[in-house]
């Protein structure tokens, strides 16, 4: 979930920063897991400033340009402009040398020295899409006459810039999917550690009121257990247009796009406070009646997005006196929402049972914000506060007037859950000793209400914002993030009974791996497991698991390949200009074939892009290759005691280039670049080598490997080079294959050390050069010896590969 540190700030008594925020945060359960600067215009304008053309005169060789002559304050600057609409006199913005601008549509652009046409230019004078100002490319943006030369354009624009907190919510913290929840929480934190009592700053005004009672809705619900409570306002004379620049900021914000003043307001209230609200046309409720009730299966409706869909007998619907009009809680219909004509709306503010829309969103594949939030149970003590809140926002930027009286409709009141907890209890769950005062004050502060209190224990009404406690260790936890989890003393001796570790040898295969991958630069990191079935084809997913209660559309399946989850991290670096990587992940594919049968398989898989390491003073890094790919996995292999048999080519239908390595007869590893296509669903511009290893199988044949002790030569070895041609499809494997072949026991290695390819050599042909490493372990060997091997090699090289050798 994205948080607005602009937003939340403004529900905050005193001003916190943002790093320091992010520590309250991450330490209160709601974990940051990134802070980002968010800036309106990217860039925010910088290394800009406002102009003057003092003169402007054509180009000497080219009819479309002008030669102009900018003030910028402090110095006067020629610059070569292509825009049909540039004149003396005008005010504008000019791009310094150094300056990067970030057009609408297209790369970032760094202003540099230019000669265009023969004539130098020091600088660009931009249009409004050139630096994110708009879309419009007709010509350079022109100025006011009253801008000041010499102004940096961030002033003079005042773009809006703001941070960003993206939280990891558990699924359980329904209480915190809003701004105003967070900032409860944060003030809970404050009040603790500053002892200082601190409340958020409320937007709810009671100042509610109606201006007349012309379009009075009646509300009927038919189903109470889906629908518990219901209530609605009316307004007229609303006039829909776009939203002012501080609700469209906001929105943008936390990645939103600005539609209308009307669906804006109901988004900037969902986010606020956590409610969903839905705007219907008035004028298309038919008999002026709201009924919340079950339609027969089969019922067709067309939602929002313009499609047919068959309704189920358990989707709760929300209708008028002849026909449906909305999914409840989950999605809008297509005939009874919000245009720009029009003039009256009925605005809906309700509680529905978070089983019922989850079964809903889920069937119909519709996970929207608003279902997010009802399926985990929104605040149904808040449904009328926020209506209120809402009208008098629509009322403030649309226009128009309230129409009637809240119509609330609560057939059973829900009572506060209360809970039991002692003390002892509290202490034996969180290993430490909190004085009474201390519980009180953190759980008012979380707006529980103390009902009860006695010697040793104390009985509190949770709030309805927090529907997931009901139990005392749910208390414990709440008293103990506030504290802080690391305020909790560990003792200093702690008694343990030893376990015999039957995964010891797995473990510590892959801290070594690990271990050694990092120290050549590598970074390790972690991806859900939990992915998307759109990254795979109909074929893979037969055979793909699914999941029966997804928490979003995007994540529904378990994966069943490593590449596309670890891509999603890639891109995510390179989107930052992080474009230099080397990556790994331990990990687990899934697969099914069939319900009871499921297959788990642990993968080690490797992402390498960019340059092979940093450039240096004396060694400039060269692109990370296929050999270097496939060194790093031949170091992996060695260092679990491995002997690759050989390598095979194949076609994978994700890499191109590939080969698969073979240990012991089966297929362990696949090496390979990823394909244009499929780097390009990422938004991957730049080519990625991935290395797919199956760990069970290396694990399984590490096992049985035995390790063997042999005392450090005490004799010399000795190499010998050998050149020769060979046909021009010939692969070193061929070599390596009959070199090993000749069963030469002193030899211990063989060696590619370089290849030429020219016509010199005959049509078809190329040079291969080996060298070989011999080594006896009793005596120095002579060179009659070596050359006695040699021989034998050379022989089965003219034989078995038709070889000629060069002298």
């Amino acid at each position: 979930m994205t948080i607005s540190y602009n937003w939340l700030s403004e529900y905050l008594p005193e001003k916190v920063e943002p790093e320091k925020l992010s520590k309250i945060l991450t330490s209160i359960g709601l974990e940051v897991e990134s802070l980002e600067r968010y800036e309106e215009l990217k860039g925010g304008l910088q290394g800009l400033v406002i102009g003057e053309v003092l003169q402007c005169s054509k180009h000497p060789d080219a009819d479309k340009l002008s030669v102009t002559s900018v003030n910028t304050g402090d110095q006067v600057l020629q610059i070569v402009c292509g825009a049909p609409n540039v004149a003396a006199g005008q005010k504008v913005v000019v791009a310094m040398i150094g300056a990067t601008i970030y057009p609408v549509n297209g790369e970032p652009i760094t202003m540099k020295k230019a000669k265009i046409r023969g004539v130098e230019s020091f600088g660009m004078i931009c249009a409004a899409d050139e630096i994110g100002l708009g879309n419009d490319h007709a010509g350079i943006l022109v100025l006011p006459a009253d801008a000041k030369v010499g102004m940096a354009a961030a002033e003079y624009f005042k773009p809006y810039n703001d941070y960003t907190f993206e939280i990891g919510l558990t699924p359980n913290r329904m209480d915190a999917m809003s701004h105003i929840g967070v900032a409860k929480d944060v003030c809970a934190w404050l009040s603790h550690h500053n002892k200082k009592e601190t409340h958020i700053k409320s937007p709810f005004k009671n100042t509610f009121k109606a201006d007349q009672q012309s379009l009075q809705m009646e509300v009927t619900i038919e189903n109470n257990l889906a629908c518990q409570r219901y209530a609605g306002v009316s307004l007229q004379g609303v006039i829909i247009a776009e939203s002012p620049v501080w609700l469209q900021q906001r929105l943008k914000s936390i990645g939103l796009r600005p539609i209308n003043n009307i669906v804006d307001i109901t988004n900037f209230i969902l986010h606020e406070t956590g409610q969903p609200l839905h705007a219907f046309d008035a004028d298309k409720i038919t008999g002026k009646k709201i009924i919340v009730k079950n339609l027969p299966d089969g019922t067709p409706f067309v939602t929002l997005d313009e499609k047919e869909r068959k309704l189920s007998g358990e989707d709760l619907m929300i209708c008028n006196a002849t026909a449906p009009m909305c999914i409840g809680g989950v999605y809008g219909g297509l005939d009874s929402g919000v245009t720009m004509g029009t003039k009256n709306i009925f605005l809906e503010s309700a509680w529905f049972n978070p089983l019922t829309i989850r079964k809903t969103s889920l069937k119909l594949g519709m996970r929207t914000d608003a279902a997010t939030r009802f399926e985990k149970g929104v605040d149904i003590s808040n449904t009328v506060n926020v209506l209120k809140r809402a009208a008098a926002l629509i009322k403030e930027i649309a226009g128009g007037e309230i129409a009637s009286d809240i119509v609330d409709v609560y057939p059973s009141p829900k009572a506060k859950t209360e809970v039991a907890l002692k003390y002892h209890y509290l202490k034996k769950l969180s290993g430490k000793n909190y004085h009474g005062d201390t519980i009180k004050n953190i759980l008012t502060g979380l707006g529980f209400e103390i009902i009860k209190e006695g010697m040793d224990d104390l009985r509190v009404a949770v709030p309805f914002s927090k529907p997931d406690i009901s139990l005392p260790a749910d208390i414990v936890e709440e008293i103990m993030r506030i504290d802080g989890f690391d305020n909790v003393d560990i003792p200093s001796a702690i008694t343990i009974s030893p376990a015999v570790d039957t995964l010891g040898a797995a473990a510590a295969f892959k801290e070594k791996i690990a271990s050694s991958l990092a120290a050549v630069g590598f970074n390790e990191i972690f991806t859900n497991s939990i992915t998307n079935s759109a990254y795979y084809s109909e074929e893979v997913l037969q055979t793909t698991v699914k999941m029966i209660n997804s928490l979003s559309a995007g994540l529904n399946i378990m994966r069943p390949e490593m590449m596309e989850t670890g891509l999603e991290t890639v891109a995510y670096n390179c989107n930052r200009r992080n474009t230099d990587l080397q990556l790994f992940e331990f990990g687990k594919t899934y697969r099914t074939t069939g319900v009871g049968n499921y297959e788990e398989q642990q993968h080690l898989s490797i992402y390498i892009t960019g340059k092979k390491h940093a450039d240096g003073w004396k060694l400039k890094a060269g692109k990370a290759d296929f050999y270097f790919a496939k060194g790093i996995f031949e170091k992996i292999a060695a260092a679990m005691g491995l002997k690759i048999s050989s390598y095979t080519e194949g076609a994978e239908a994700k890499t191109e280039h590939s080969v698969r390595a073979i240990v012991r007869n089966e297929v362990v590893c696949t090496i390979g670049s990823i394909r244009k296509a499929v780097l390009e669903r990422f938004d991957i511009k730049q080519p990625v080598l991935y290395i797919d290893i199956n760990w069970d199988k290396l694990l399984e044949f590490a096992a049985l490997v035995k390790i063997r002790f042999t005392e450090i030569p005490k004799f010399p070895a000795a190499t010998r080079d050998l050149s020769m041609v060979v046909d021009k499809e010939l692969g070193y494997e061929a070599i390596e294959k009959v070199t090993y072949g000749t069963r030469i026991n002193k030899l211990q290695s063989v060696n590619l050390f370089d290849v030429f390819e020219s016509e010199k050599l005959g049509a078809g042909k190329k040079s291969m050069a080996v060298s070989f490493t011999f080594l006896d372990e009793e005596k120095t060997m002579t060179d009659k010896e070596i050359d006695a091997m040699m021989a034998k090699i050379i022989s089965s090289y003219e034989k078995e590969l038709n070889a000629e050798i060069r002298k």
